[in-house]
């Protein structure tokens, strides 16, 4: 099922869970009520940075704040192996996400928090006659999935070491840029923001977010690795992306779809 959502509620959560986004103790909230709601228009915030330094409110963010929102620790290479771990496919039911992208055999794909390459190999084989750009900020994780692509004989896959503030895709021909649950941890999301919607194709290219819901209480990922609807389309409409759907098919994670203005 496909809602098309503007949610303000923003909620966190209190359980514990293995992973390097466990929630901490102590936080509580109001989870959202499903249901189908009216995307409205409305102006996008004032062309500012919108950066703030100020103490960290949580350890596991750092002190520097992106229109109200505290940005995450990046999770370095060496939790490499909760990227991969066995029950990650059942747990997000990664096949449906890959599903909900339609992706054309031909497309231009760029993973951006590629990571070991989870996601960029599954990519791969749905688009056969097109490519993936690989990209992540941290050589070991792209020595990682290079090692990965010359042993899966992968032809279509383009490994990518991207800056903190720009992800060095190429001008106006991608068609669909996929961020799973990386967006959070951006230091810079604004200069990373206006690099991918510039990559985009005119008209047809999409950015596909995936983030934890911070909506949901129930969701046992820490409070500062979720991100609510509403703050996540305030951030797109500051650099020129327009939220087009909402698709919550997926057991913990928003799926939000957005498009070049």
């Amino acid at each position: 099922m496909r809602y098309f959502l503007l949610l303000t509620a923003v909620g966190t959560g209190v359980v514990l869970a293995p992973s390097a986004c466990t929630q901490l103790p102590a936080e509580t909230g109001t989870a959202s009520v499903a249901g189908q709601y009216t995307i409205t228009s409305s102006p996008a915030p004032p062309d500012t940075s919108g950066y703030e330094t100020a103490p960290p409110r949580d350890p596991n963010g750092i002190a520097r704040y992106y229109l109200g929102r505290q940005i995450a620790h990046v999770m370095g290479h060496e939790g490499a192996d909760w990227l991969e771990r066995s029950g990650r496919a059942k747990e997000e039911d990664t096949e449906q996400l890959l599903n909900e992208l339609k992706l054309k055999p031909t497309d231009v794909v760029a993973d951006i928090g590629a990571g070991t390459g989870f996601f960029t190999f599954q990519l791969a084989q749905r688009v056969p006659q097109g490519r993936v750009l690989a990209v992540d900020i941290q050589s070991e994780m792209i020595a990682a999935l290079t090692k990965s692509k010359a042993q899966r004989q992968v032809t279509n896959v383009q490994p990518v070491l991207g800056q903190v503030d720009n992800p060095h895709l190429p001008a106006a021909a991608v068609d669909v840029v996929l961020i799973v649950d990386a967006y959070h941890e951006f230091d810079h999301p604004r200069e990373m923001g206006r690099a991918i919607r510039q990559a985009l194709r005119p008209g047809t290219g999409r950015l596909a977010l995936v983030e934890y819901r911070a909506e949901d209480v129930s969701v046992p990922i820490k409070r500062i690795h979720k991100m609510s609807i509403a703050q996540t389309r305030k951030e797109m409409a500051a650099i020129g992306l327009q939220l087009v759907s909402v698709v919550e098919t997926l057991p913990q994670q928003h799926l939000l779809l957005f498009r070049r203005l």
